[in-house]
């Protein structure tokens, strides 16, 4: 079974959800300038299964995810679009920002 970490960070009312492929956590990818610095301070919560990584992104503020694994799973189940993905290295990466201006 595949895994991911996912770490739910709270900026006062809103929920942030980082999630990233288990095997990358630590590790720093580089494409020119870009830097995509999977830091387990960031990402490393918990280990997660897809279900309860989909559970948690359904009624996030933002989500960012960063890895081959759970951008193209997610791609596959219509979540996200792949080709909208930041390449950096060998890895993908898509942040989601859902209405967070305060009304």
């Amino acid at each position: 079974m595949s895994l991911y970490f996912m770490k739910i960070h709270s900026v006062g009312r809103k929920k942030i959800v980082a999630v990233c492929d288990e095997e990358i956590l630590g590790m720093v990818f580089r494409e020119g300038d870009v830097v995509l610095d999977i830091s387990p301070k960031f990402y490393g919560g918990k280990k997660a299964d897809l279900e309860e990584v989909i559970n948690e992104i359904m009624d996030a503020d933002i989500v960012v995810l960063s890895g081959k694994r759970i951008v193209e799973e997610l791609d596959r189940r219509g979540a996200v679009i792949k080709e909208y993905a930041l390449r950096v290295g060998d890895q993908l990466h898509i942040q989601i920002v859902r209405e967070v201006l305060e009304t």
